[in-house]
């Protein structure tokens, strides 16, 4: 008769034990549904964090993850800017086929806020997937995926519309126009080239004046006056939208309201860090997925006092340190909460570092280790690999580390497996579950080809050979360098995707496993398989491109141009202007 009593009893010291053990975080099974939060800096290079190979600059809360957790060296941006490579991440899908890919070299990202183009409304972030399955989902930073459509307040591609519950930043990102000290950088040579014509075009009607007060010959007043006003309209034209970029672009707001227009940049960063912190304070006792878009490592490199002068690597490093004192804050507080162990914490960059970057004549962007290239490079290493931490303790090795090709686009379909989320299965998913690789139950990335687009432009393909470690890489468009025998554009302040370019025919070829830093290209005379490699290759991009199907451009030139009537304003238009977080203190 004792029996039942012992297994009550055994079952009731079972039960509190679970229980305690999940309050404390301690005791984690595979199949509970984790917290998420990614962490995602902006233009940081891979080799700008210790843990992969950085000596001038401490990263030691980066660094930490790496030790708790999973380190990818091959990690691979699905574009070398900011737009097309964050919708790539949000969606698991290459950016042409969203239409996030420009075909022009002038607006391969979205450039302004009063745009018509954005994510498609129609494309499913893995942030829609998580929502569905009763995740809290929270975005704080940068978006930079599109606003509105049609009207001003429409906010078609706002992150709310997107699968997040609650968004907190900016829905464009942090540049040097948003500081007014700095030279500006949205079409620098553009603006230049608006500038002398506009001074052109107003010469005429004075020119027009020394034959008519000479006597010379006569010209009408009807003449002048057309040519003065055609001057007038040009330079309205075009200043009317660059001539206030940071007021129509710098723009903070709170889900819908706009909380700060232009935004005080010097500001933001710590407003980021409280809103982050506040989101998982909120939300704690239940899944949560935190995005945390950093506006570091950006140019203008807005840091703190008390990181100026940090670091030996000069206002870059600073940033940078900065940054990482920001994700140790945040980490502090999964542990604070005992949140830690029950929380897959991932840190990224949206692509390389840009090594155009200049600052009074010093360094102002990343330095991407060994890799050639940089940011806006399609297909060079150092414009797409990035860094890759995956953290989930009692469920990932910690200090383990994978040399096997994947993509911010294996985010998408590997938080959809761990949150319990169902993709949609009328579209081509180009992301892979990274859990079997990551858990170490495969050896070998599901990737076997991966294509690096230059815009829409296919520049270079990847291919990992499932029988062996070997990494080919084949390049059939490189950028041309500025000057000649630079490592980057410098000229042009970005490296084209057309145009100024070289095209090989024969491709470059290079085995990455080998030569990672792409310095010794292949041919048939010093390697045996050049030309099955090649064909293999060109057969792989044969049927991608049959997966393809035609969409709309987001980023035409139509939708990219500035509209008065999508420009979000606090105010009334053109008089937009406010600052209501100092309301909020002000009144606290």
């Amino acid at each position: 008769m004792k029996q039942p009593f012992y297994d009550w009893n055994c079952w009731l010291s079972v039960s509190l034990w679970c229980l305690f053990g999940g309050l404390n975080g301690t005791f984690v099974t595979r199949n509970s549904r984790p917290n998420i939060v990614l962490l995602m800096a902006d233009d940081l290079g891979v080799g700008d964090v210790c843990c992969y190979g950085n000596d001038t600059v401490s990263t030691p809360n980066i660094d930490r993850l790496a030790s708790e957790g999973v380190r990818l060296t091959q990690h691979l941006a699905a574009a070398s800017v900011c737009t097309p490579s964050r919708a790539a991440f949000l969606t698991g899908r290459y950016p042409i086929r969203s239409g996030m890919a420009s075909p022009f070299n002038l607006n391969r990202a979205l450039i302004w806020l009063g745009g018509s183009g954005g994510l498609p409304t129609n494309e499913t972030t893995f942030a829609k997937l998580l929502q569905h399955r009763g995740y809290r989902t929270g975005l704080i930073g940068k978006w930079h995926q599109g606003l509105s459509c049609a009207s001003r307040n429409d906010h078609c591609f706002h992150p709310l519309n997107h699968g997040f519950d609650y968004f907190y930043g900016l829905p464009f990102g942090l540049f040097s126009d948003c500081q007014p000290s700095k030279t500006p950088e949205l079409h620098r040579w553009l603006r230049i080239k608006l500038w002398i014509s506009t001074a052109v075009l107003g010469l005429v009607p004075l020119l027009l004046l020394i034959p008519k007060f000479a006597r010379w010959f006569p010209v009408p007043w009807k003449v002048i006056l057309v040519f003065a006003l055609l001057a007038f309209l040009f330079f309205v034209s075009w200043y009317s939208s660059y001539g206030f970029t940071r007021r129509w672009n710098c723009i903070l707001m709170r889900n819908h309201e706009i909380i700060q227009q232009p935004m005080k940049e010097e500001r933001v960063a710590s407003l980021m860090l409280k809103e982050a912190l506040a989101f998982i304070d909120r939300y704690k006792r239940e899944p949560f997925l935190l995005f945390v878009s950093f506006l570091h490592v950006h140019t203008p490199l807005i840091t703190k006092k008390k990181f100026v002068g940090h670091s030996k690597y000069g206002s870059y490093g600073d940033n940078v340190e900065e940054m990482d004192w920001m994700v140790g804050k945040i980490l502090d507080a999964l542990d604070r909460e005992l949140l830690a162990n029950h929380t897959l914490v991932y840190f990224t960059s949206d692509h390389g570092g840009r090594l155009e970057a200049q600052d009074g004549g010093t360094q102002a962007g990343g330095w991407n280790g060994i890799y050639k290239g940089g940011k806006g490079m399609g297909g060079w290493e150092g414009g797409i690999r990035v860094p890759g931490i995956f953290r989930w303790p009692t469920v990932l090795e910690a200090g383990k580390v994978i040399d096997e090709p994947t993509s911010l686009m294996d985010i998408y379909p590997t938080l959809s497996y761990i949150g319990g989320g169902i993709p949609p299965q009328d579209r081509v998913i180009d992301g892979r579950n990274l859990m079997p690789l990551l858990e170490g139950r495969v050896s070998h990335s599901d990737h076997e080809f991966l294509f690096h687009y230059c815009g829409v432009y296919l520049h270079t393909a990847r291919w990992h050979q499932k029988d062996c470690a070997t990494v080919w890489k084949v390049h059939y468009v490189t950028p041309k360098f500025s000057p000649e025998g630079a490592g980057a554009c410098y000229g042009s302040g970005m490296c084209s995707c057309t145009g100024d370019v070289t095209y090989h025919d024969p491709p470059l070829l290079f085995d990455i496993s080998r030569d990672p830093s792409e310095s010794q290209p292949l041919n048939p005379d010093n390697e045996v398989l050049f030309d099955s490699v090649v064909k293999k290759i060109e057969a792989a991009i044969k049927e991608h491109r049959r997966t393809l199907t035609p969409v709309p451009q987001q980023l035409s030139v139509f939708n990219t141009i500035w509209k008065p009537w999508l420009q979000p304003c606090c105010g009334t238009f053109p008089f937009c202007g406010c600052d209501k977080e100092d309301d909020i203190l002000s009144t606290a």
